[in-house]
């Protein structure tokens, strides 16, 4: 049986280059790549999605983690200790660190290569930060583009560092293979995030900082457990997540989670739910980018933007329901 697939246009003797270096594994082929997927441009996007479509046969089988936590818990730390605990291993290590951006510039405003100075240092580390730009939750428009990249260039471990707020736990969990949460003992209510439902989406926790006070840390780890059996009683009843206790700043417990890691990797795949969870997500994102891009045509539309100042005073005045005007409006699509 075919199936109808979109073409894919011959690419240019520019992009076929960028292509040959992002295998080659050349750093500045890798980074010309990324900023034309991050770029606005319709003629830079257009270019972006022929070479990720070249290079989509080098990916796939790489690690893929996503980490998050409320800021101050020592993301970075951790992801640095871990990235090099990895290197050691023989590992090629990614992060992709998806920074708030600047309300003025749009820009990144936290800089990951100055909070993982070592790891940005390293060889066999490539550190990108994105600022978020309030997109999807706090994750990059493109991350998942870039993670393909990454993985094309020979990266074997993603790590993708989220903001930690709203709603980018949700959206890191749905394009990795494993989604960690960092928590750290004496953070407020230790069993608040479980109220907000985000300990449901982990696949691993982590207590971070645990040499500063290992009493806090134990009792932390104890609850987090105790409520974990009540949250996952009926979800992945095969895969309990552990609750793990690590020193970045030490470098303990990092061995541990890397095992925690390939275990439940394992798991997944053994299962054959890998492949399923990643068939899912990328149907899952090719709707996340119709709704965005939808919404984009909306608000560029000319007739829409003719329309929509009355039909805002009309709905603000209470002269037109809000229902009548959003359908007025989509007519002019």
């Amino acid at each position: 049986m075919n199936h109808m697939i979109a073409a894919i246009p011959l690419l240019s003797d520019e992009d076929a280059a960028l292509v040959a270096g992002v295998r080659a594994r050349q750093t500045r082929a890798l980074a010309k790549t990324i900023t034309l997927i991050e770029s606005s441009r319709a003629d830079h996007q257009a270019r972006a999605q022929q070479i990720v479509n070249a290079l989509l046969p080098e990916t796939g089988h790489r690690v893929r983690i996503g980490i998050s936590g409320a800021p101050g818990v020592g993301k970075s730390t951790f992801i640095e200790a871990f990235g090099l605990y990895l290197i050691e291993k023989g590992h090629r290590v990614a992060v992709l660190a998806v920074d708030p951006s600047s309300s003025i510039n749009g820009g990144s405003i936290l800089g990951d290569k100055t909070r993982m100075e070592r790891l940005s240092m390293a060889s066999h580390a490539y550190i990108r930060p994105s600022p978020a730009a309030g997109s999807l939750g706090g994750v990059a428009a493109h991350t998942r583009e870039v993670m393909l990249v990454c993985e094309a260039a020979g990266f074997d471990v993603i790590i993708i560092e989220t903001v930690g707020v709203g709603q980018s736990e949700t959206a890191v969990a749905a394009m990795t293979d494993t989604f960690v949460l960092l928590q750290q003992a004496h953070g407020g209510d230790d069993l608040q995030a479980i109220k907000k439902g985000i300990v449901e989406l982990a696949d691993l926790i982590v207590v971070n900082k645990a040499d500063l006070d290992p009493d806090a840390t134990q009792l932390a780890i104890s609850q987090m457990r105790s409520a974990l059996t009540l949250l996952r009683h009926s979800v992945l009843c095969h895969w309990q997540p552990p609750v793990l206790a690590v020193s970045a700043t030490r470098g303990e417990g990092i061995e541990n989670f890397w095992d925690s890691i390939l275990q439940h990797r394992e798991m997944l795949s053994t299962s054959g739910q890998l492949t399923e969870k990643r068939r899912k997500q990328a149907l899952d994102w090719m709707w996340k980018l119709i709704d965005l891009n939808l919404q984009k045509r909306f608000h560029n539309h000319n007739a829409v933007q003719a329309a929509l100042p009355e039909q805002i005073s009309a709905v603000a005045a209470g002269a037109t329901t809000p229902t009548a005007a959003a359908a007025f409006l989509l007519d002019k699509l």
